[in-house]
């Protein structure tokens, strides 16, 4: 399997069962970098960046789709967010060594909650579920079968190398086009395993499960983490604390420093950075 990150939607078209697989090869590598994840938190915030490309590929207006998984289990918060481009960007930050995989261990008394921002919309629609289930796909198939009204299964994976996502879900007509499809399909995607997942390619993965069906494979749509690093931006957060505030900090510490643990960047400023950012406050609009 190559480094490429994309997602590749398919139509069972005899059955009204549409899916999609996502792989990310060589996002995955920027995601994970310098972040020093233990595995068990490395492999969930793999797959849920494999899970929200998917989803996110299903926008239909030009937006941004965010997930947070946040708890007070020895994983505090997990944010990916993605647009309808699939770029992609997240993190997870920890307190304390994770037991297990599970999603409910991992996070304890949390909760999942998904953002969607529309552009040209005021205001972001929001929804929250209690984090439940023994592993992430069951958390978001159960969501996305609630939200959606259409029976789902999700099967993630991820490790060190990549992270796979396969999504199927019951259309409408299913069971007027064939009362046992959906059933037979599910149950031969839960004979995949792991490395299949993160090692087929999508037209390979889709044979060795569903060969006795009619798949319709679409082209694969590129999945990205583009997100330079924007000093302006951090310059311009550094002046909206104000003029003491900014003074004091010259004054106390000599410096400063500001994390975006979402684009992982951090952007330092020295003593001279501030006195000049002292000598050119934001001016007014």
């Amino acid at each position: 399997m190559s480094g490429d990150s994309h997602v590749h939607r398919f139509l069972l078209e005899a059955l009204d069962i549409r899916g999609a697989v996502a792989h990310l090869g060589d996002v995955w590598q920027q995601l994970q970098h310098g972040r020093d994840y233990d595995a068990a938190t490395r492999d969930l915030v793999g797959q849920m960046a494999a899970v929200t490309a998917v989803i996110s590929g299903n926008l239909k207006q030009p937006g941004r789709l965010t997930f947070q998984l946040q708890g007070h289990g020895p994983v505090r918060l997990m944010v990916v967010d993605c647009d309808q481009t699939l770029n992609i960007r997240g993190y997870a930050r920890t307190e304390g060594a994770p037991t297990s995989a599970s999603p409910a261990e991992l996070f304890g008394d949390g909760h999942l909650m998904l953002t969607l921002d529309i552009d040209g919309l005021d205001q972001p629609y929001q929804s929250f579920v209690p984090i439940e289930g023994d592993s992430l796909a069951a958390l978001f198939a159960s969501y996305l079968a609630r939200s959606e009204q259409q029976e789902t299964a999700l099967f993630l994976a991820a490790d060190a190398s990549a992270a796979a996502c396969l999504f199927l879900q019951k259309l409408p007509d299913a069971d007027l086009k064939d009362p046992d499809g959906w059933d037979r399909v599910r149950q031969l995607a839960t004979t995949v395993r792991d490395e299949e997942l993160i090692g087929l390619d999508a037209e390979a993965l889709l044979y060795r499960l569903f060969h006795d069906e009619t798949v319709r494979l679409f082209d694969p749509r590129p999945v990205r983490h583009d997100w330079p690093a924007n000093r302006d931006k951090a310059a311009d957060l550094l002046r909206s604390l104000g003029r003491d505030e900014l003074e004091r900090i010259l004054m106390e510490d000599g410096e400063a420093r500001l994390r975006d643990d979402l684009s992982n960047h951090e952007y330092h400023f020295d003593a001279s950075d501030l006195r000049a950012l002292l000598e050119h406050p934001p001016t007014l609009q």
